[in-house]
């Protein structure tokens, strides 16, 4: 897989700046020559939408495009993983035991403890920084931008996490530097998203972003999702 070039020249404020200047247009990269890999990290307490959202999103890919995602989920452990909600899945690779096929988009949903003892998973933090890395594009949703933190892959990017935690990441992080009151950040390869019900505008971005406007319409026709880019630019931050 090529890594797709990213031309991305404009920053969006929520607040006092006029959006009149900034063009709000999704940045133009390379279609992918193949179907993507795009890996979800999953453990215990994870939460079904941060999940869900862009699982389903990613996956109705291929239903406009024969070069959409393959989407499976990947754990620190073969056996069940049970969601925050009480969903129980299995998961498609065991990080630990099984060989993974490239992943090309890793995902990092939110957790119950990935302000705690997530953290102090070292084997855990180790595979995110590797796999982040070497990944294409990678995506968090709510505090799986604190997974990613710790791994060391945000210290030279912008980025954002659930609203409600900002001040505890920028505690956790002081070096990071960090934005609030946005949906997304999209910074390089990183796109860190406030996560919740916000997870499906992120996901829908990406889409845009490498299969162009006619598959995101085609995805948000299939899942009822009204989207147009410009109904969020105010609430977007894209960095050169």
């Amino acid at each position: 897989m090529k890594f797709f070039p990213l031309f991305l020249i404009l920053i969006i404020f929520l607040s006092c700046e006029s959006n009149d200047s900034y063009n709000h247009q999704i940045p133009q990269v390379a279609a992918p020559s193949d179907s993507l890999n795009v890996a979800f990290l999953i453990m215990d307490g994870v939460y079904n939408t941060e999940l869900t959202a862009p699982f389903d999103i990613f996956h109705h890919t291929i239903f406009h495009t024969t070069k959409g995602m393959k989407v499976f989920t990947v754990a620190d452990k073969s056996s069940p993983i049970k969601t925050f909600e009480g969903l129980q899945i299995l998961p498609d690779y065991n990080y630990k035991t099984d060989q993974l096929p490239t992943i090309d988009v890793l995902v990092v949903p939110s957790a119950e403890h990935h302000l705690d003892s997530d953290l102090e998973n070292n084997e855990m933090i180790k595979f995110v920084h590797l796999t982040g890395k070497q990944a294409q594009y990678v995506l968090s949703l709510c505090d799986g931008a604190f997974v990613l933190a710790k791994a060391g892959l945000l210290n030279d990017v912008v980025s954002t996490t659930f609203p409600g935690d900002i001040e505890q990441y920028k505690k956790m992080f002081p070096h990071l530097k960090v934005e609030k009151d946005v949906l997304f950040v999209h910074d390089g390869k990183y796109i860190t998203s406030a996560g919740g019900a916000r997870s499906f505008e992120a996901s829908m971005y990406i889409v845009e972003l490498l299969y162009g406007n006619k598959v995101a319409k085609g995805v948000g026709k299939g899942m009822v999702i009204d989207w147009d880019l410009n109904n969020h630019a105010a609430k977007i931050i894209q960095v050169d």
